[in-house]
């Protein structure tokens, strides 16, 4: 029988548990067929986010050779599909921010506490729980009917239930990267807590949160990319009004329900309208991209060695 040297097992271990030769070869095809598909995919995946990069800027750059750069920063109003024209995204951005505000008013502090009692307090079965999502029918036709009943004022559209429901949405993420997080931090920290007189909360609290700063940070900012680019709940229960989000109470147009709204109209083809779908989307990019480079340098920056 022959066998690879290098892995040969020790003395007095049963011949049929030696690797043969066949065997080996066999496993280091698989290994490199494995290495071929995995670089293939990473290979699609660059691609794939290059030519969504190609789009969005080729299709911007027509834009902003109609519309200047100042005045779709700072004009404060967004028409491109009527006779007067306008172009302000700060209208969607606006809506956008405040929902993704709202979203994260009930997503962190629920999240951070349930990333506490998965990490420190749960059994092992109920960690496997995922709370499900909501979508927006279930903003629009449930809970705002409820909330108008407590709320006087609140719109039939409004920023204020959306948002909730997102914040509801993005639970799972907040909660999934702080608890891998919290319990990636060493036991013998929690010993040394217990060893003080401290509590299990007084040790998540004042041990586990600290020791696990970086990684929470980056939970809360990946579900902040989470939110703004939610979709479904804001096309539905926000609104399509583009207009400066000031009151939550109200409904207003963002940046996603936007380019729902005018990819389902009849616009015509390389039309200025058109070419807002573009420099919307490049906008939302750019903003989910600035989200995930500050999770990614407070991660590094703030990050425990253990």
């Amino acid at each position: 029988m022959s066998t690879d040297s290098s892995l040969a097992l020790p003395a007095g271990v049963p011949a049929r548990l030696i690797p043969t030769a066949a065997f080996l070869q066999r496993r280091r095809l698989l290994d490199r067929s494995m290495r071929v598909v995995l670089f293939l995919a990473a290979t699609v995946s660059v691609l794939v986010t290059a030519g969504i990069i190609y789009v969005l800027v080729s299709e911007s750059l027509k834009f902003f050779a109609q519309v200047p750069l100042w005045d779709f920063l700072t004009d404060t109003q967004w028409t491109p599909v009527f006779q007067e024209k306008h172009f302000g995204i700060m209208t969607l951005l606006s809506g956008t921010l405040m929902s993704t505000l709202i979203g994260l008013i009930v997503a962190v502090p629920a999240g951070t506490v349930l990333a506490i009692y998965l990490s420190e307090f749960a059994r092992p079965r109920v960690r496997e729980i995922v709370p499900t999502v909501a979508f927006g029918y279930f903003a629009l036709l449930f809970l705002t009917p409820i909330f108008q009943q407590f709320i006087p004022g609140l719109a039939t559209f409004n920023l204020l239930v959306p948002g909730i429901v997102i914040g509801i949405m993005i639970l799972p993420y907040i909660v999934s990267v702080s608890e891998d997080a919290m319990r990636a931090v060493p036991d013998s920290l929690r010993e040394g807590a217990f060893a003080l007189g401290f509590t299990r909360l007084q040790t998540g609290v004042r041990v586990v949160i600290p020791g696990a700063f970086s990684g929470i940070t980056a939970a809360y900012l990946l579900g902040m990319s989470r939110a703004v680019g939610e979709t479904m709940v804001v096309a539905i229960a926000a609104g399509q009004q583009a207009k400066i989000a000031t009151n939550p109470l109200e409904g207003a147009a963002t940046i996603t329900a936007y380019i729902v709204q005018l990819s389902m109209g009849d616009v015509p083809h390389d039309s200025i309208a058109y070419l807002t779908i573009f420099a919307a989307g490049l906008t939302l990019f750019l903003l989910t991209f600035v989200f995930n480079l500050l999770a990614f340098w407070l991660r590094r920056r703030y990050r425990e060695a253990y």
